[in-house]
Formats: structure tokens, C-alpha cells, sequence
């Protein structure tokens, strides 16, 4: 695990000067929470390559940049590949040679085998870069889902790549923001890929990969996509399945040569992988955290559910006070804004695991591939709607706009009269186009969320609602969202987040499942539920989804409603964001005329984000592992 950066110059004769490559060892020092044991640095006329690792496996032989076929080969990599020591094995009967006993040898042995579609073999979560000398040729690639960054820059001298965007930004003093990136950042609270805040860089999309050869542009190139294709099957059928292909993907994702541990919360995701993991490693340690507030605080349900699974099980209770005082650190890591409050835990509690463990497994992904949220269940509320005709629909929608707000059934009726492609953007909405138009000085109606989404509903079009829910949120929500969270809040301690849902072999088996054996006899996620029948707590197996519950809707009308005024005033936004109307919304909220904590939290996300990375009056010093 370990972060990198590099530089492919346009020209192949004009040779880096010191100067440029004393920029490159800053670029990766920027990243040195990314890989805090080691570093390693290749340049030769044409290609800069900067690394930052933290040891796992192989510490000896994972030296990187890492040489192949007698220097032919360079490749610097980010991620674990779980299927490596299969692959080794069937490259050694092909007469391919090894050095190491490392993934990183097994990916570029891989690619000098069978070119691109190598990845296509590729089991395990991955960005990487390899420099063909001979050829001249750049080839990088990011894993199917996005567990891992992989972010780009095209100028005119050459193409920059960086596991963070700060290595990329290192440097720039008039790097632009990207205005229609802001429009949609405050409907979905994350910048969809491949956007980015910045005008000037993009994030390589899951599942694609990048090809750059002499005297051509850049090539690139999806080489997977998700999709739904349900089969008839059998509850036992399923059942049986499941239990499989998770048992073999959380055996696969403990090959560690340090100790692993767990993420536990209360819910069914975590404590099945903890359940897992232990017939693996019966001394796994997981690790919780909870709030003071009523209704926040998950950490005895863990703790229980941990002493019937016979773990250790270790607690932080985070204040709101620890919140204001790491929130610059927090958003610093993010790169671009993400306004999900469950970066809160997600940073302490990674941060509390890092005392002890080098690895973590996490269940990440459960919800989007099995149908475990509990909006996956609207389509089958709103069912009798379908049966409406056109006209019928427009009529009743019509009547349902003119009933007041707040309204009993005004909602439901609305939902139900209008196109799941108009309604359903994700797991997070936070403003609609008219509260946009009243926050925002510098919106524009030519970048509408539906841009994002439609594409993906035209794709999936043959598909049922509930397959195209999920997709959206696979496509959007999860790579946007979630693994963005997960990814920089561990990486900001130097720990490395494993996420045993997300294997390609775990999703062809959830992509076959039919609609009633996700969301069928009354809850989410029946046939994973079922499977998990035995393996997980009985008290665990029904509960209520909670995650990692934020309390920002009362810290915000108490603890941080100073700190919220202040952001607010001092921010330099006012090119962007009508203060008037942020503030508005605070008032609102704290009188209980509406529950507004997520749209404020969005818009004091994004002026903390601007105070780092425009204004640049906020400092955020990175930290040493020791000082974590």
C-alpha cells in the first residue's frame, strides 16, 4: 500500500533538469501519509517516477520503482493484488522469471504477457503506472470498483499522475476551480468522477485504463463496467453462493505478512467480516467508535456483538470538540470537498487502529452489491403507480404540487408520479435545483445533475428499478463517496483499508441475484441475511442500518453553531455561495423549522476546502505517523 506520483514529458528528448526533479521529491513528500516506510524514485529522458510505501508483504523484495525484464519495465503501484501468488504460479509455467515474491513483479510480468487486457486478471484493489522503455509506451490502469485514487493532469509539456491531487497541485499558483464540479457537488455532497474541483485534473475512472504511446494521444479505455443480470435461483441456491465466494474473498484479503484487524459497528456489514475473518485469524482485533448523543452511539452493540464472536474489541467515544479541532486535517486528506459527516468516525477510528494494526478489512460495498438500502424498497411502495396511465400520472402529480409542504402523503404522491431517472440521483441529495439557485451566485441550468445520472439510467434501461438504483449508486455514491472516505480517512494514518464486498468474484455473484431476494419478505438484503444465518449474532442479523451515525443535526444548534457562524463569515466564497442564504438555512435549522444540517454541512465543507486549497489561509502541516 503506498501512494506515487509521476510525469510523462511530451517530449522524449528534453531530459528533467534538477530542478524538476527535486519538484517530483516534493510532489511524493506531499504523500508521505500514503507510504511512511520507504520511497523510491526513477527518471530517464522521458518519464519521472516518485513512490511512497508502506510495508505489508514483502518488505524486502517491494522496492519501488520496481525494474523488469532486465530494466525493460518500470512500475510504480498502489493497492493489493489478492490474487497475485495464483498468477505467479501460472507465469512461472509460462517461463517468466521472478526477482521478488511481490504483487508488484506479478502485475508487471502480467502486462508484458498479455498487454492491456491484463487487468482484465487483475483480483484485488490497484492504481498503477508502467513504463515500457523499449517501446515508449505508458500504460496505467485503477481497480474495477475504485477502491484505489488515481488522478491525472494533461499540460502541454506532458501528463502528471498522482495518487492525491495535492502532489498535483504542488506548485500551482492559478489553478482554476471548476464551477460546473461545484454545481454538482452540492446535490450529490462529492464531485463525480471523473471531475474534480480543479479545471485542470481528472480522476481516472474505476474500471478503465490509460495508454499513451509515442507521437499518439492518450488512449482511454474502460475495460469493465457494472451491470445487473438476474438469474432465477433458489433461496438455498443463493445462500449457498454467497457464503462461498465471501468466505474465499475475506480469506483472500487477510494474506498480510502484520497483524489485521476490523472495523466493527453495529451493524451486519462489519460484524460478518469480523465473523469471517476470525476463522482465519482468531485473535483479530476490531476496533469502534460512538457519540455522547442519544441515538448516536453504537459502541455497547459492538462491544456485544464482539464478545459473542469472541474478539477483542477496542472503543473511542469522539467529541464535538475533537470534531472542530481535525475538521481542516479531515478535508485537507479529502483533496476535493466530500460533505459525508461519517468522515468524522471514519478518522478516528482509523486513526485508534493504527495504534495497533497496519491493515484493517472494512464492509464497505454490502448495501450497493446485496440491496441493503432501505430506498431500494420504494419501487415496491410506489408499484400500483405503474399502473397509471400518462395522463393519469400528470394529473395527480399536478395536485399533489399544489397541496402545502409538509403536507402527510404530499411526498409520496410526488415520488410515485415522477420518473425514477427525475427522483432517485443517489444516496445523497442534499439541494435541489431551485435551493441551488438561491445558494449559488454561479449557477448555471447547463449543468443540471441529471448529466451524471442519465447516462446511467440510459444503460441500464432493461434493467429493473432496483438494479438501476443500485447501478447509480455504484457509479456515483460508492466511487464518490464511500471508498473516498474510506480510502483518504486510513491513508491519512498510514493504515491500509481493505474491502472484501468489493471483489470482482463477490460481484458476479450479487450481480445474478433477483429483486426478491434483495429486497423481498420485508427487508434489505434478504438472501445475504439469510446467509449470514449462524455466522453473525441472531441480535445483529434484522437491525436497523446505522453505519456510522453523525450527531451534526444537534452539534449544530449547539457545540458548532459558533464554529459554523465563523466558518461562514470568514469565509472567501463570496464569488460563489450567498452567505445570507447559508445563513438562513443555519437559522432555520436551529429554530426547528426544518432539519437543514446536511445542506449546511455541505456548504461549511466546501469553504473549509477553499480556505486550504484557494485562499490558502487555513495550513494544514502534514503529520509523521508517530504523531497520529
Amino acid at each position: 500500500m503506498c501512494g506515487f506520483c509521476g510525469y510523462l514529458a511530451k517530449d522524449p528528448h528534453l531530459k528533467p533538469d534538477h530542478h524538476e526533479q527535486n519538484a517530483m521529491t516534493e510532489r511524493a513528500e506531499m504523500i508521505n501519509h500514503r507510504g511512511p516506510d520507504d520511497a523510491g524514485y526513477y527518471t530517464d529522458d522521458q518519464v519521472q517516477l516518485a513512490f511512497r510505501r508502506l510495508s505489508i508483504i514483502d518488505l524486502a523484495g517491494g522496492h519501488q520503482p520496481l525494474p523488469y525484464e532486465n530494466e525493460r519495465y518500470y512500475i510504480i503501484f498502489n493497492g493489493e493484488i489478492y490474487n497475485y501468488v495464483e498468477l505467479r504460479n501460472e507465469l512461472i509455467e509460462k517461463g517468466y522469471r521472478f526477482n521478488t515474491t511481490s504483487d508488484t513483479e506479478v502485475i508487471a510480468a502480467l502486462y508484458a504477457d498479455r498487454g492491456e487486457v491484463c487487468v482484465r486478471y487483475l483480483r484485488g484493489m490497484f492504481a498503477f503506472i508502467i513504463w515500457d522503455k523499449r517501446e515508449r509506451t505508458l500504460f496505467a490502469a485503477r481497480d474495477h470498483f475504485g477502491i484505489k485514487p488515481f488522478f491525472y493532469s494533461e499540460k502541454e509539456d506532458g501528463i502528471f499522475f498522482a495518487s492525491e491531487m495535492k502532489s498535483l497541485l504542488f506548485g500551482e499558483t492559478n489553478d482554476a476551480l471548476d464551477e460546473k464540479a461545484l454545481q454538482y457537488y452540492l446535490t450529490f455532497q462529492f464531485v463525480p468522477e471523473p471531475g474534480t474541483m480543479s479545471k485542470s485534473i481528472k480522476s481516472l475512472e474505476p474500471g478503465h485504463y490509460l495508454l499513451k504511446k509515442e507521437g499518439e494521444p492518450v488512449q482511454n479505455v474502460a475495460y469493465w463496467k457494472p451491470g445487473f443480470a438476474p438469474v432465477s435461483q433458489s433461496l438455498d441456491e443463493a445462500k449457498r453462493k454467497i457464503q462461498n465466494v465471501l468466505i474465499d474473498s475475506v480469506k483472500m484479503h487477510m494474506r498480510s505478512d502484520v497483524p489485521v484487524g476490523a472495523f466493527l459497528s453495529s451493524g451486519i456489514d462489519s460484524t460478518s467480516i469480523v465473523a469471517l475473518a476470525k476463522r482465519f485469524n482468531e485473535h483479530i482485533k476490531t476496533f469502534t467508535v460512538g457519540f455522547a448523543s442519544k441515538g448516536y452511539n453504537e459502541i455497547d452493540v459492538a462491544r456485544d456483538s464482539a464478545e459473542k464472536l469472541g474478539v477483542e474489541n477496542d472503543a473511542l467515544e469522539i467529541t464535538p470538540e475533537m470534531c472542530m479541532e481535525e475538521m481542516p486535517r479531515i478535508i485537507w486528506h479529502m483533496d476535493n470537498p466530500v460533505a459525508d459527516p461519517a468522515a468524522i468516525p471514519n478518522y478516528f477510528v482509523a486513526r485508534e487502529a493504527r495504534k495497533q494494526v497496519k491493515v484493517v478489512l472494512s464492509g464497505e460495498g454490502s448495501d450497493e452489491l446485496f440491496g441493503g438500502y432501505n430506498i431500494y424498497r420504494e419501487p415496491l411502495s410506489l408499484k400500483w403507480f405503474d399502473a397509471l396511465p400518462g395522463p393519469g400520472k400528470s394529473l395527480l402529480h399536478a395536485l399533489a404540487e399544489k397541496l402545502p409542504e409538509g403536507v402527510r402523503g404530499r411526498s409520496y404522491l410526488l415520488r410515485g408520479t415522477t420518473p425514477l431517472s427525475e427522483r432517485y440521483v443517489g444516496n445523497a441529495f442534499i439541494f435541489n435545483e431551485t435551493e441551488k439557485q438561491f445558494l449559488l451566485k454561479t449557477f448555471s441550468p447547463q449543468a443540471l445533475f441529471t448529466e451524471i445520472t442519465h447516462p446511467i439510467y440510459r444503460k441500464s434501461a432493461a434493467n429493473s428499478k432496483l438494479d438501476q438504483m443500485q447501478l447509480v449508486d455504484i457509479e456515483t455514491w460508492l466511487r464518490g463517496d464511500i471508498l473516498v472516505v474510506a480510502d483518504r480517512m486510513t491513508m491519512a494514518h498510514s493504515l491500509e483499508l481493505r474491502v472484501p464486498f468489493l471483489d470482482k468474484e463477490v460481484f458476479n455473484t450479487a450481480r445474478t441475484l433477483p429483486g426478491a431476494l434483495k429486497t423481498g419478505e420485508g427487508t434489505t438484503k434478504y438472501a445475504f441475511r439469510e446467509a449470514m444465518r449462524g455466522i453473525v449474532p441472531d441480535s445483529i442479523l434484522f437491525r436497523k442500518k446505522l453505519g456510522f451515525p453523525v450527531p451534526i443535526r444537534i452539534w449544530l444548534k449547539n457545540e458548532l453553531h459558533d464554529w459554523a457562524i465563523q466558518i461562514i463569515h470568514n469565509s472567501g466564497t463570496d464569488a460563489y455561495i450567498n452567505k445570507s442564504y447559508a445563513l438562513k438555512l443555519l437559522d432555520d435549522h436551529c429554530s426547528g423549522k426544518a432539519d437543514n444540517s446536511r445542506k449546511i454541512w455541505a456548504v461549511l465543507t466546501f469553504m473549509i476546502w477553499h480556505q486550504i486549497f484557494v485562499e490558502k489561509t487555513l495550513l494544514v502541516a502534514p503529520r509523521t505517523v508517530a504523531q497520529v
